[in-house]
């Protein structure tokens, strides 16, 4: 039949003996060294969540705040178009307003310049008028005005002095 062997004979057994003293010996030490291992991948892990959560916080801040940016910018240049456009207008007002007082004012000028070309023509001809009838009236006068007669028509030509002087002043 078969003999027994005593339990120490077996090498498996010593195996397994050994391994479990080793287990008590170390074991504890080894769990401490693998726990602390496994602590100190899960603390830089956990810091690596919290730096990439702070990141992406600050990210977002940054995205709010180019948004606002954006849009505050947008706003100025929408309120800087807005006045630019009626600056041309009122600019196209005032230059249009401002051509049409030249204008006036040119015609004016010109009116007047041809008013007094012409009260400038209608005194010439005046004088030449008075001149054609002072020489006339001197030839009159020279051929046959007698003293009595110069005398009369001199007193005439006085009383009828202010009246022709009233009428000059009223042209």
């Amino acid at each position: 039949m078969h003999e027994h062997e005593s339990f120490f004979a077996d090498p498996k057994n010593w195996v397994a003996i050994a391994f479990f003293i080793f287990f008590i010996l170390f074991g504890k030490k080894l769990w401490t060294a693998l726990s602390g291992m496994l602590d100190a991948r899960g603390e830089k892990v956990k810091a690596e969540l919290e730096e990439a959560s702070r990141l992406r916080s600050e990210a977002e801040a940054m995205l709010r705040a180019a948004e606002k940016s954006r849009d505050e910018a947008l706003a100025e240049a929408k309120a800087l178009i807005t006045g630019a456009q009626a600056e041309a207008t009122r600019l196209a007002a005032a230059t249009a307003a401002e051509a049409e007082a030249s204008a006036k004012r040119r015609e004016k000028m010109a009116l007047d310049r041809i008013a007094a070309a012409e009260k400038a023509a209608v005194d010439e001809v005046k004088m030449a008028a008075v001149d054609v009838a002072t020489a006339a009236a001197r030839a009159v006068i020279a051929e046959g005005l007698t003293p009595d007669a110069g005398v009369a028509l001199i007193d005439q030509a006085i009383t009828q002095l202010p009246s022709a002087l009233a009428a000059r002043r009223a042209a």
